[in-house]
Parts: C-alpha cells; sequence; structure tokens
C-alpha cells in the first residue's frame, strides 16, 4: 500500500522536534511537518483556507467552532502548548493596583478578548479570587507593538462584552504607562515588565502561586491543540491513532534529549533540578496527551467559555475530541 503524504503545521516546540528532523518514523504516513512562529500563524493560515491535512490550532477557537456547528476539524488529544497564567497580569506600579479585585471595573488590555491565554486568566480572576469582571471595559490591541494582533477565527460572542479596538497608534504597554488602561492580560506580559520598570506582576511569587492552584486542581491550563480535517478522518479513520502515536514518541525523544547531562543542550544552568522537581509535582509527566489525563483541564476551560458567554451549552468533550488514548 503506497504511504499516504501529510502536512501538519504546527509552532516550533522541543516536543514535536524528533517529527520535523524524522526521529520517529510514523508507519505508512510521509509527514511535511511545517513550522511557523508564532503559532497564530498557524491559526490564521488554517482558518483562512490553508490545506493542512493537521495542524496546531487554538483550544477557544476550535471549541467556539464547534458550538457555532460546521466545524471541518475534529481534535486529536495532543496538547502542544500549555501554560500558567498566574504571571501574564501585569499593572502599572503607580496605578494602585495591588490585588485582584482591584481590577473591578477598570479599563484592561487584551491582545484578543477570544485568545485561550485570556479566557483562562478570566477564569481564574473570576473563580478562584472572586473578581467581578461584569463593569470591565476591554481594550484589545497588540501589547509591545501598535495595531491588532493575528486575525482570529473565533465566532461571534453570544454575549459580547465592553470591547474596544485599540487605535491610538500605539501598543497596550504605552497606555499602560500612561495611565489609559489599568492593566494588561494575555501574553507577551513578559516583554512588557522586561521592558518598563514601572510595569510589574499582580502576582509576582507566580510560580509558587501555579503550584498551589495545580496542587488544588489538578489544572495546567492547555492553550492549544491539534486538529484533522473531518474528510481526512473519514476517509483514513488509521490515522488519527498512528499520528497520536507519533506525537507521544516525539514527547518521549524529548524528554529523553532535555535530561542529556554530558553536553547540556539548553541555556538552563539547574536544568536537571528543574527537571527532577517537574517530575515530583507532576507525577512524572507534566504535558500528558489522552483525553482522561486532561479531563478536568478541558472541562475547566469549557465551562469557563459558558461562563464569559462564548458558547451556548457546555459541550462535553467527547463531541470535541476523537475517542483515543495513549
Amino acid at each position: 500500500m503506497a504511504r499516504l503524504k501529510l502536512t501538519f503545521a504546527s509552532g516550533r516546540y522541543d516536543r514535536l522536534e524528533a517529527l520535523h528532523n524524522g526521529a520517529v518514523p510514523i508507519d505508512g504516513i510521509d509527514l511535511d511537518h511545517i513550522e511557523l512562529w508564532p503559532p497564530r500563524l498557524v491559526f490564521d493560515r488554517l482558518a483562512g483556507g490553508e490545506p493542512f491535512h493537521l495542524a496546531e490550532f487554538s483550544c477557544s477557537e476550535y471549541v467556539g467552532q464547534v458550538d457555532r456547528g460546521g466545524c471541518p476539524f475534529i481534535a486529536l488529544p495532543v496538547f502542544p502548548s500549555r501554560v500558567f497564567r498566574h504571571g501574564f497580569i501585569c499593572v502599572n506600579r503607580r496605578g494602585g493596583i495591588g490585588e485582584p479585585k482591584d481590577l473591578e471595573g477598570k479599563r484592561i488590555g487584551v491582545p484578543l478578548y477570544t485568545q485561550t491565554a485570556a479566557i483562562w486568566i478570566r477564569g481564574l480572576l473570576q473563580n478562584d479570587h472572586g473578581v467581578d469582571l461584569s463593569g470591565v471595559h476591554w481594550v484589545e490591541g497588540a501589547v509591545m507593538e501598535a495595531g491588532g494582533h493575528g486575525h482570529p477565527a473565533a465566532p461571534p460572542m453570544r454575549r459580547p462584552p465592553r470591547l474596544e479596538t485599540n487605535d491610538s497608534g500605539r501598543p497596550l504597554v504605552d497606555l499602560l504607562l500612561a495611565g489609559e488602561i489599568d492593566a494588561i492580560l494575555g501574553t507577551f506580559v513578559d516583554e512588557a515588565c522586561r521592558h518598563h520598570p514601572d510595569i510589574v506582576r499582580l502576582f509576582p511569587d507566580y510560580r509558587a502561586r501555579e503550584r498551589d492552584y495545580f496542587a488544588r486542581t489538578g489544572i495546567f491550563p492547555i492553550m492549544h491543540l491539534v486538529v484533522i480535517r473531518r474528510e481526512l478522518n473519514d476517509r483514513h479513520p488509521w490515522v488519527a491513532r498512528r499520528m497520536l502515536g507519533a506525537f507521544e514518541a516525539a514527547k518521549r525523544w524529548a524528554q529523553t534529549e532535555l535530561r542529556a547531562a554530558n553536553a547540556q543542550r539548553y541555556m538552563l544552568p539547574w536544568l536537571l533540578d528543574d527537571l527532577d522537581e517537574v517530575d515530583a509535582v507532576f507525577g512524572g509527566d507534566a504535558w500528558p496527551y489522552g483525553l482522561q489525563p486532561n479531563r478536568r483541564t478541558l472541562e475547566a476551560l469549557v465551562n469557563y467559555m459558558h461562563q464569559q458567554g462564548f458558547i451556548a451549552r457546555r459541550i462535553p468533550l467527547e463531541e470535541l475530541f476523537l475517542p483515543l488514548e495513549v
């Protein structure tokens, strides 16, 4: 039988490197792995009609498309991007915001209101810190440069927020420094904090808070998943299973490379100690694939999307993902 030629588009990650360099072969499949950075480029090209067979995609945009019906993709339980988000809320140290509830009724900047990172942060503020976000005025735009952040394919909100586009010709970070907005949340916050001494994190002890959050909830926020075209899955249902196996093998390859101590590949002086800590906190695998190990995290995201007016109902995970386990 001829091997199937498939394209897979994603960002550049260590857990996918073995698919790109051929270290993990896939039975019956010749995979053309296309790397794009930042991943927003993958999302925009996929939503714009680029005919990738498989691709990394925004979790929230995918769930929103399923909610509206007619989504041409279905998800594999593979998650290339996960990020705790306590450290991604920044304020001007001179602005008088010292705790989460100080954000109530304020003007808050966000790269994209619909982005998964922003959904997680709002869910965290509402559900873990009791912040009432109903009176917030949101300002959408790029953090470190003028203009917007990508071209999202998210469907219209079920319950639109108070939202304006930043058309000032200045980046959000400049508006924060000038006191025209009170905070920024989402992504690129680390870059803002490093470049401007007056911009600080709302949670300066974010690493400790994130460890506590995971210990209490079991949630390690998922940002992106992998989708496959439904028509491809219908024609060749064996592809999804083999790709899941390949993603898992590529992750194991990366984990082995991380622990190579003879000539350390990464510019992290205490990497091996950090890895031991990660294994202790996450039980040996901080990056599990499959639906069951990620059920609590995924259900939290769906609940937040419903709570924030993105989707009409809490969609069961079995409607979002192929029934595959590692």
